[in-house]
């Protein structure tokens, strides 16, 4: 049986299904988890469950160059200190997964070769590309030969933690790095796997609706590729969830319909996808393992794709 280091820098809710999958999927392969935490708050609290798969937890590193090496290293801490975390464990990890976006809005400079040495492995997350809808959509694509793609994620920001007021959550306050442009990263990301960096790509968001918050509410785009045009509709104020991607081909419409897990083929043939939603969770943690233990070459989603989706997503190329 051997044994896997991992460092957790940031253990809130996406930290902590990271861990539980890992553990989970260690045990399965039969692998030794061996992990720890640096935390920030020394006073709050973990989630249930969470301190028992935890060998150590430190709260600060008065000497970083103490910090030991780890099999990976997953920086999972509020999108504005990536980039410390990331020097912080400069070397000291086989592979790191960063949690997406990458890095804030005001952050898009960055020169990755300062932060991450040469040969460093390293993947971004980008759950959606494993999701049981998007598998049956790509494993269809290369049929369907699309001329347009209307791609909408719409739904309401209040509804999205239930018992917490929307108002004091990241998502509503844009010094936080919240508005629908960055957090809904999702969909161009996605975008970027199945058709690449578009030609041209025109953007507008702001504000709009009565939510009370200082965010982008809404941001639309109309992209332009070689054989192909898209059209992306991101909001917060959505009432009910929708989130699709819509392909107008030379035969019909297909449709993958990501709230009810579904794929619709041009001929109307529907394909059921449901599943738990940690199921495209476990999926990608299964993949990292086996890159960050045995894989070679580049990820799956590089930090440099990575970057470039989120450029794109602020209407830049």
């Amino acid at each position: 049986m051997g044994t896997v280091t991992a460092l957790f820098i940031g253990l809130g809710s996406i930290g902590t299904r990271h861990l539980k999958n890992l553990h989970t999927i260690c045990q399965k392969q039969g692998l030794t988890l061996v992990a720890h935490a640096l935390r920030s708050d020394p006073h709050r609290p973990l989630r249930p469950g969470v301190a028992e798969l935890l060998a150590a937890q430190f709260t600060a590193l008065e000497d970083p160059a103490a910090l030991p090496r780890y099999d990976m290293a997953f920086i999972t801490n509020p999108t504005s200190l990536h980039a410390a975390a990331l020097e912080l464990v400069r070397g000291r990890a086989g592979a790191l997964f960063i949690e997406k976006p990458i890095f804030s809005a005001e952050e898009t400079g960055r020169n990755l070769a300062e932060l991450l040495p040469a040969g460093q492995k390293a993947y971004v997350a980008a759950p959606m590309r494993w999701c049981g809808a998007m598998l049956a959509l790509k494993k269809h694509l290369p049929e369907l030969h699309p001329y347009c793609a209307r791609v909408i994620c719409s739904s309401y920001l209040p509804d999205w933690r239930p018992g917490v007021d929307y108002r004091t959550v990241y998502s509503a306050h844009k010094a936080m790095g919240g508005g629908v442009t960055i957090d809904l990263i999702h969909e161009w990301d996605y975008l970027v796997e199945l058709f690449g960096k578009p030609e041209a790509l025109y953007n507008l968001r702001g504000q709009y609706s009565e939510l009370e918050i200082d965010s982008d509410d809404v941001s639309l785009y109309i992209a332009r590729y070689p054989h192909l045009l898209a059209e992306v509709h991101l909001d917060y104020f959505g009432r009910g969830y929708r989130r699709s991607i819509e392909l107008f081909c030379p035969s019909g419409s297909a449709v993958a319909d990501f709230g009810a897990g579904t794929l619709t083929l041009p001929d109307g043939t529907v394909e059921d996808c449901r599943e738990d939603v940690n199921q495209r969770y476990i999926r990608e943690m299964e993949y990292f393992l086996h890159y960050a233990l045995a894989g070679e070459g580049d990820s799956l989603n590089t930090p440099a794709t990575a970057l470039d989706v989120l450029k794109l997503t602020l209407g830049e190329l």
